[in-house]
């Protein structure tokens, strides 16, 4: 277990055990089929994309879903959990950065900046600085793939309150960064025959050029 003292309950939460039982459950090579044709789906309409970061990659299932799709782009991953870390960065093709998204400072910008089934277990009142730092990441592409609810609500997670949330973060993200544009959204439904993935909303934005 991490003894490093993070500024929320929810970043210790996933640094820690809890986190590390979630990459037990959710280490299959089954999700990166439906993940391929999520992704495929939520960048089709972008242009050229030679730099892509993850913000709360887990353990880089996502990375290995787009490596396919975007076979010439310089992966980037940020990720808390340190167990999880290991796992992205012994993939070898993934930049790796093993601290919480809250923390994460750079002075470079990436054509795509990501993330999927991440927000929604941020605390709520510390979303601004994550939306603020995707926003300075990116140097185009913002794209959001969680779960959507017009108005901001709180789910029971596995037990625990206040670990998962539900909220517009593409709405709230637009609505801070004036400017910012929807390219695209879409939908991915947990029964679907072929490619089920949870029912996670995305959304497309580009930042004003």
């Amino acid at each position: 277990m991490s003894d490093k003292q993070y500024s929320t309950d929810q970043e210790s939460f996933w640094a820690t055990d809890f986190g590390n039982e979630y990459i037990i459950r959710n280490s299959s090579e089954d999700y990166i089929a439906p993940k391929m044709r999520l992704l495929s789906c939520a960048i089709s309409k972008c242009r050229k994309i030679d730099s892509v970061i993850e913000f709360g990659s887990n353990i880089g299932l996502n990375m290995i879903a787009l490596r396919p799709l975007l076979p010439k782009a310089k992966l980037s991953a940020v990720e808390i959990n340190p167990v999880a870390y290991e796992k992205v960065k012994s993939l070898g093709f993934v930049e790796t950065f093993n601290e919480s998204i809250l923390e994460f400072k750079s002075d470079r910008k990436w054509d795509l900046v990501f993330t999927k089934g991440v927000l929604i277990h941020i605390n709520p009142d510390r979303l601004p600085d994550v939306y603020d730092r995707m926003f300075s990441a990116s140097r185009e592409y913002v794209l959001m793939c969680e779960y959507y609810n017009p108005t901001p609500m709180e789910i029971e997670y596995r037990g625990h309150r206040e670990r998962l949330f539900k909220r517009d973060f593409a709405g709230e993200f637009m609505d801070r960064h004036k400017g910012v544009e929807l390219v695209d959204y879409g939908f991915i439904y947990y029964r679907d025959p072929i490619f089920p993935l949870g029912d996670f909303t995305w959304f497309l934005m580009r930042k004003p050029q």
